[in-house]
């Protein structure tokens, strides 16, 4: 069974849903505390043994390009300064091992029209596709979603799709797959619909963004033609491979972040900077302040814009939080998330 060593990561978005955040950057290098968004989504395919990152980009996305290239001004600045751990941080943002690719996207012309840009470079192999959009999350010394579906390919040679239950009415929102029980998180899939109303919907269990595909997934692509909204869509794709081969719908451990989302997004910062090992005891007394002095109920409430008034001054110091002031009031904490 072929290993996959490849990634194909479809960043041409616009990414209006954060404007004017995004007016002149890509949403991809949206930060998550002190990384962006690209980064994290990176690091979890090395993680998986993957060494070839291809990126599909479009106008105004140079700073991905950039982001994973050698800065010499910068890291010579900071050799000079003597700040080792920054400079040493910078040099490994993506290993010396791992080849990045780039290759435009010139029309916006949908997910599966990225993905069949890919096929010079990722050949006759299977390959991973990975949206950087959705954040995922996992426990301390747990694989991460991609290194699961990895294993899990290598172990049963399909395709395979992420996938999560969602509240029926959020169906729209996605990809539904229907199927059969097929072993442990697995479901072995009859069919996928893009984004159906929710009394059509087959099942409740969407599609999101991790992928591994056989490169059988190329032809159908080249093929398909246009779908929903004129673009071609790699849903369609999926749907006419299972005529070909069997197909596997994965319920991956962890958690996903909605990161496309300014809630989701939102969430996102809030779970990692509340696990960050820098800043994340001074955050969490930060919350337990803020819950504390802000009706949180009343605030969930539907409303217009909100007013937050600035946090009283506590005799607590953020800095000299302990693991066991945090422990005690974990409500708190867990009702801003």
């Amino acid at each position: 069974m072929k290993k996959i060593t490849k990634a194909v990561f479809p960043v041409a978005g616009l990414g209006s849903r954060f404007l004017p955040a995004t007016k002149a950057q890509p949403k991809e290098m949206l930060p998550i505390v002190d990384k962006p968004l690209i980064q994290y989504a990176v690091e979890e395919a090395v993680e998986a043994g993957i060494t070839e990152m291809i990126f599909i980009t479009g106008r105004n996305k140079r700073a991905i390009e950039d982001h994973f290239d050698k800065a010499y001004e910068l890291e010579s600045e900071l050799e000079a300064a003597g700040k080792v751990k920054l400079l040493e941080t910078i040099r490994h943002v993506v290993p010396k091992h791992i080849n990045c690719v780039y290759v435009r996207q010139a029309e916006p012309l949908g997910l599966g029209h990225a993905v069949l840009l890919a096929k010079p470079l990722v050949g006759d192999e299977p390959f991973a596709v990975l949206l950087a959009d959705d954040f995922m999350d996992v426990e301390p010394g747990q694989k991460n979603v991609m290194a699961q579906m990895t294993a899990m390919y290598e172990r049963e040679g399909k395709s395979l799709l992420a996938v999560q239950d969602v509240p029926r009415p959020e169906t729209r929102q996605y990809g539904i797959v229907s199927g059969s029980a097929y072993g442990d998180r697995l479901e072995l899939m009859s069919g996928i619909v893009e984004k159906p109303a929710p009394e059509d919907a087959p099942s409740t269990l969407a599609v999101v963004g991790r992928y591994v595909l056989t490169p059988a997934i190329f032809e159908r692509l080249e093929n398909i033609g246009t779908g929903a909204g004129g673009e071609i869509q790699l849903t369609d794709a999926i749907s006419a491979l299972l005529q070909q081969e069997q197909i596997l719908a994965y319920r991956y451990e962890g958690q996903r972040f909605d990161c496309g989302s300014k809630l989701g997004y939102l969430k996102a910062a809030v779970a990692m900077g509340f696990k960050h090992k820098e800043v994340g005891s001074g955050f969490a007394q930060f919350l337990q302040e803020f819950a504390a002095q802000h009706d949180l109920a009343q605030a969930a409430q539907p409303k217009g814009p909100a007013t937050v008034t600035p946090l009283k001054p506590t005799g607590a110091s953020h800095a000299g939080a302990s693991a066991g002031s945090i422990e005690k009031q974990p409500v708190a904490v867990s009702s801003v998330m």
